[in-house]
């Protein structure tokens, strides 16, 4: 289980995430929302050890994350950051296969998984084409597949960090990319994913977590965050909260 307690980050003589107490729970898909600027990256790169925590720690397992070699860490733990810098003409799935390079499970093995990984992002069809040749969305799905590779087929013990994985993607791929993720979580995986689109994390959410600058400022199920007074107290946004018609989580829209 990923942790954080008493979690606070520092930029120069700014505070900038404070107060986070925070346990990423096996089989479950936990959203992050708020406004720009509200520390939302800043949390998922503290969690995933790449920014020091000026005060407080995180545990993987209940063991300082600084703590875990590296291969084994990230057989525990795989991020997707809002944007990956890759200028080489590799494959696709020579792309997707770095995420098993901390394993030794064989090319065999290693091949059918890159496979799974790349038809569960929706990203199969896009075999054999070089990586710069894919347009920004097209290549936002062969990264997820990548970090999906690198702890398939996801269990209880593993945590998945994903930061705005839908923020190019069309509306048919956000869901088809928020259901994998689902799906990854119903394996027994804990997924954090950084969202900014209210609805979709109400559709696949269990729970979300509301920061404004740079803290919690509520943390609950959909039907406890998505309420009208937070989010008008975060975003400043005025909004009518609904039910879906069909599925029963909030619906949210602007006024």
């Amino acid at each position: 289980m990923l942790q954080a307690q008493e979690l606070a980050v520092r930029r120069g003589h700014n505070t900038v995430l404070a107060d986070i107490d925070l346990q990423l729970r096996p089989g479950e898909l936990l959203g992050v929302l708020g406004p720009n600027g509200a520390g939302k990256s800043t949390l998922l790169g503290a969690l995933a050890g790449e920014l020091p925590a000026a005060h407080g720690r995180v545990l993987l397992d209940g063991r300082p994350l600084a703590d875990w070699p590296g291969p084994e860490r990230a057989r525990r733990l795989a991020v997707l950051p809002q944007s990956s810098t890759l200028n080489f003409a590799f494959r696709v799935e020579e792309v997707v296969a770095m995420g098993r390079l901390p394993h030794a499970s064989g090319r065999r093995r290693d091949a059918e998984i890159v496979a799974e990984a790349l038809h569960a992002a929706d990203a199969a069809h896009l075999g054999g084409r070089s990586y710069l040749q894919l347009s920004g969305g097209e290549r936002q799905r062969v990264h997820l597949a990548r970090v999906l590779a690198q702890l398939w087929p996801g269990g209880a013990g593993q945590s998945l960090l994903l930061d705005e994985p839908t923020s190019m993607l069309d509306p048919l791929h956000q869901h088809i990319t928020l259901q994998a993720t689902r799906r990854f979580a119903e394996q027994g995986a804990a997924v954090l994913v950084v969202l900014h689109d209210l609805n979709l994390a109400a559709r696949y959410c269990d729970r979300l977590l509301l920061l404004a600058d740079g803290r919690p400022h509520v943390l609950g199920t959909p039907d406890q965050v998505l309420r009208a007074e937070p989010l008008r107290a975060v975003f400043g946004l005025e909004v009518l909260v609904q039910r879906h018609p069909e599925r029963g989580h909030p619906l949210i829209v602007a006024r």
